[in-house]
């Protein structure tokens, strides 16, 4: 097989991976890994309504979708044999097992549901009566947390648009519009500067409603001297962006000022521990002692930040329970941030690229006060 594309290198680490599994073929049923090993980027609508599967051994590999997207899975995913199954997929898995010898099945265990295991092992069971559904765990998660040069100029891109975007709210931004109506300006703008999507539904939380870190938006109207969170991202060549910038309309008090300059410093400080080789529980740590020691600890309560890719969310994670060491060319957000009830919040997020010594801050936007 050559390695021209990067749909071909990535499917051979990921059949390197299979070679010592106690499985021999692999499914892929998480969309966003499916799009990144095989091109064919259709997007599920809801969990149980899949666009299709992959069926991956070291030999062959095979594109199960329907007839809804039967061209479109021809014409993106020309390394994958394309099988259309009419009504379920379980109508035709004793066929895709034939063609691969598939013995035993590995699967995504954090992504199936339960009710299409279960009929996936009764496929199975009519092909191979021995034949097991073994979970594989994240095994493409694990491929996609560091990023290809392609994937980066990809993300870049997608940052650029969005930080022309939020340029244009805080110039609008005005006491008495509402969080909604800045919301909707957030997606128009995005559509317009060519966006495929955003890539969450903006947050725009003011006031006391800034306490809490993914507030809904409402028709509250903006008030002076009150902190706003900003949050958006962009969906651009399928890949996400994310930031946050906190807005403050008129003269801030003093809490505000002690606040704001607070996490920021946490944010300055976290980005200067990012260095391929540190976990990242110890980059989260940097950032939460700094915002304890203002007397401010219990009020961070989520993680420093997550990794962007295709997903908006992906490894690697900042905190105790799910630390990754970090390795170069992995895309992460730095975010602290802190929320009192009854008062607000503010977060501070940009996004970096993690080098051999250190980490380059890919947000050009340099929208902070200086308190």
């Amino acid at each position: 097989m050559t390695t021209s594309t990067p749909f071909q290198r990535r499917l051979q680490k990921l059949k390197e991976l299979l070679s010592d599994k106690p499985f021999d073929t692999f499914m892929v049923s998480e969309p966003w890994n499916r799009a990144y090993l095989s091109g064919f980027w259709a997007e599920d609508m809801q969990l149980t309504e899949s666009s299709g599967f992959l069926f991956i051994n070291g030999g062959a590999q095979v594109l199960a979708t329907d007839f809804r997207y039967q061209e479109q899975a021809e014409k993106e995913a020309p390394d994958f044999q394309v099988v259309i199954y009419r009504e379920n997929l379980a109508n035709i898995l004793p066929e895709i097992f034939a063609s691969l010898s598939t013995r035993n099945l590995g699967f995504e265990n954090h992504h199936l549901t339960y009710d299409r295991f279960l009929k996936i092992k009764e496929s199975m069971q009519k092909w191979s009566p021995e034949g097991e559904l073994l979970p594989a765990g994240e095994l493409v998660e694990g491929l996609r947390v560091v990023k290809e040069m392609e994937e980066i100029e990809a993300i870049r891109e997608s940052l650029a648009l969005t930080e022309s975007v939020l340029d244009i709210i805080v110039a609008e931004a005005a006491v008495g519009k509402t969080e909604r109506e800045l919301a909707w300006r957030i997606e128009q703008l995005m559509r317009e500067a060519g966006a495929e999507a955003v890539s969450f539904p903006p947050i725009v939380a003011s006031g006391p409603l800034a306490a809490m870190p993914h507030a809904v938006v409402s028709d509250r109207q903006l008030q002076e001297s009150e902190t706003i969170i900003i949050d958006l991202g962009a969906r651009l060549d399928h890949y996400c962006s994310d930031m946050t910038r906190t807005l403050i309309l008129g003269e801030p008090g003093d809490k505000t000022r002690r606040i704001y300059a607070t996490v920021r410093e946490a944010q300055l400080r976290a980005i200067e521990a990012v260095r391929s080789g540190i976990s990242s529980f110890e980059v989260d740590r940097v950032a939460r002692d700094c915002i304890t020691s203002a007397g401010y600890g219990d009020h961070f309560g989520h993680g420093l930040g997550h990794g962007v890719g295709l997903a908006v969310h992906e490894k690697p994670g900042f905190g105790k329970s799910n630390s990754m060491i970090l390795e170069e060319n992995m895309v992460v957000t730095i975010e602290p941030g802190i929320y009192l009830p009854g008062w607000g919040g503010v977060r501070l997020e940009n996004m970096a690229r993690v080098t051999a010594d250190g980490c380059e801050v890919l947000n050009k936007n340099e929208f902070f006060y200086s308190f």
